[in-house]
């Protein structure tokens, strides 16, 4: 796995680019995404991606899923997390121990981003289902 980052319009804004030529804006000044924020936006996407892969093989008629994340850091530097919580809303007739599963088995077992946060911050997680 390689990524490049380079500056952007300013010397505080960057453009960073994988191996396929995608691209994320990221700045330390609130011009785009900033890197701790890119982390919650990792494991938004990283554990979504399970949760939907784990329901498509609990054959769960899941039709739309959304999280939000909220975290807090720590006051002195380095300003790591300290707490994480991820809420999903998830849309279909789904049943709730399914999707239980499907979401603790991601953040527990499958999502190498919540493995690397948890070393440094509590995670937890909510949910609701939306028919």
């Amino acid at each position: 796995m390689k990524v490049s980052l380079k500056s952007g319009d300013t010397l505080n804004s960057f453009v960073a680019t994988n191996e396929n030529g995608h691209e994320v804006k990221l700045s330390g000044d609130g011009s785009a995404v900033g890197p701790m924020q890119s982390v919650l936006m990792a494991i938004a996407g990283c554990s979504t991606i399970d949760i939907v892969m784990i329901l498509e093989k609990m054959r769960q008629p899941l039709e739309n899923i959304e999280v939000e994340v909220e975290a807090e850091r720590r006051e002195e530097i380095p300003r790591t997390f300290t707490k994480v919580n991820l809420h999903y809303k998830l849309t279909g007739k789904l049943k709730e121990g399914k999707v239980e599963q499907a979401i603790n088995s991601s953040l527990d077992k499958y999502c190498s981003v919540s493995k690397m946060i948890e070393k440094s911050a509590e995670i937890s997680s909510s949910y609701e289902i939306v028919e």
